[in-house]
């Protein structure tokens, strides 16, 4: 009886002894510290978890609902509307046809659910989109003192929908839209319009003046710069250069040419060393300097071929690159086949060979490389058919020149084709005289009448 007795909440049952107060303070107090214990352990369990997810996964990041550049509070108002406008027409639609007329009042709220439509993508975009067959309205306004652009930008188009950059052209019978492919992504059709546009403004620049020879030269003649152009086209292909190498050559020769004084015995020099820069502009694999200090007979070492590289690299301040007349052609071309079934590739070879013999003779140097290459185009379609006028509006439109502004450009060129002033050189001639070029330079026109200008 006199003994302690040791309350022990684990080892005794309820059922054994009565419960006192002391008891059920006991049992009160356990309760509540293993109640904490219970939470702390939950808490920390928590936090470990919390803290491996974040070292070892990435965030997740909400996902982009928006990201144009577009105002969207007028673009969620008028959806708003537009789906107030859809209720309350269904709503006329089913009480109308209820009344026996449900046909007519279908047919109006169809109409204008669909003008709501409209509304809402107009409002929303921030352009007009035009989903009927409607003529296009062109933004863009070509200034003044820069050439017109051939196709501006849109906001419509008669056989497609466009927004903002898309090219098109305007719905007319006559004209044919070459930029349609828009699949290949070796003709750029989405961006063609504005490339060809900056290279009609990039082409009035850093043009050589017709008479430089005698502004600038005192030991160079047309006829020596004539000789040194028709040995490049056999340097050409012999290697098997691009065209374009060779048109770009011809420019960095008259351009240095233009503004520095050069003695005759360096003038092939020049005219390897820049058919060297070129070569590394437009070429895959360049000719080694090996190889072209041999075709001139080693009158040239590499350390001289070297220093004229860098000084005509310093001329020019290392800006190479400036439209050529082939940059040109090839545009002309698409357009002109455009009104072909089957592509003429007769036409093709010989608007190359009249465009090609301009690089010999200096008086075309006053005349734009655009101008010239479309007097080609102009010239070879009346070389291969008189029976029709070889302009036409799909080819006005994407040259941006009318018949009347070649005249005097084609009739020149009539005279080199038919070599009327009997010219010697003839590394051109024997080059398209070939059958992979369809003997084109055997091909003469007709005197063109004065009613086609």
């Amino acid at each position: 009886m006199g003994k302690e007795i040791v309350v022990s909440v684990n080892t005794i049952p309820l059922h054994a002894r009565p419960v006192t107060r002391a008891l059920a303070s006991a049992l009160r107090a356990a309760a509540t510290t293993l109640t904490n214990q219970g939470r702390v352990l939950r808490a920390n369990s928590k936090r470990t978890a919390s803290d491996d997810k974040n070292d070892n996964t990435p965030k997740k990041r909400a996902v982009l609902k928006d990201i144009s550049n577009v105002t969207c509070k007028n673009s969620y108002t008028s959806c708003l509307n537009a789906a107030k406008i859809q209720v309350e027409n269904i709503k006329q639609v089913k009480q109308k046809g209820r009344e026996g007329s449900s046909k007519v009042a279908s047919s109006s709220a169809t109409s204008q659910v669909t003008d709501a439509k409209v509304h809402v993508v107009s409002d929303s975009a921030g352009v007009s989109l035009c989903t009927n067959e409607a003529s296009c309205s062109f933004v863009e306004k070509p200034s003044s003192e820069l050439p017109p652009r051939p196709l501006g930008r849109s906001t419509c188009t008669a056989e497609r929908s466009c927004v903002g950059g898309s090219s098109s052209v305007a719905s007319s019978p006559k004209l044919i839209d070459i930029d349609l492919d828009v699949k290949d992504p070796l003709l750029c059709s989405l961006y063609a319009p504005d490339i060809y546009h900056n290279l009609r403004v990039a082409e009035l620049k850093r043009r050589p003046l017709p008479d430089f020879m005698e502004r600038t030269q005192r030991d160079v003649t047309q006829t020596m710069r004539g000789i040194l152009v028709d040995w490049l086209v056999e340097v050409s292909e012999e290697y098997t250069l691009a065209s374009d190498t060779l048109y770009l050559t011809v420019y960095l020769i008259d351009w240095f040419l233009h503004g520095n004084c050069m003695e005759r015995q360096r003038l092939q020099l020049l005219g390897i060393t820049c058919m060297l820069i070129a070569s590394k502009y437009e070429e895959i694999y360049a000719p080694r300097i090996e190889e072209l200090c041999f075709i001139t007979d080693n009158t040239y070492t590499r350390e001289q071929v070297l220093e004229m590289e860098s000084q005509v690299l310093k001329n020019f301040s290392f800006q190479i690159y400036s439209p050529t007349s082939k940059t040109f052609l090839r545009r002309f071309l698409r357009a002109a086949q455009a009104s072909h079934l089957m592509p003429s590739l007769e036409m093709e070879f010989l608007a190359n060979y009249l465009t090609e013999l301009t690089l010999i003779e200096c008086q075309f140097l006053k005349y734009l490389p655009s101008v010239i290459a479309a007097s080609a185009v102009f010239l070879a379609k009346w070389t291969m058919n008189q029976s029709s006028h070889p302009w036409n509006a799909t080819l006005e439109h994407y040259t941006t020149y009318k018949a009347s502004d070649l005249k005097a450009c084609v009739q020149t060129l009539q005279e080199l084709q038919l070599n009327t002033k009997g010219c010697p050189l003839n590394s051109i001639r024997m080059k398209y005289r070939q059958d992979k070029f369809k003997c084109v330079a055997v091909f003469t026109s007709p005197k063109i009448p004065e009613r086609l200008f």
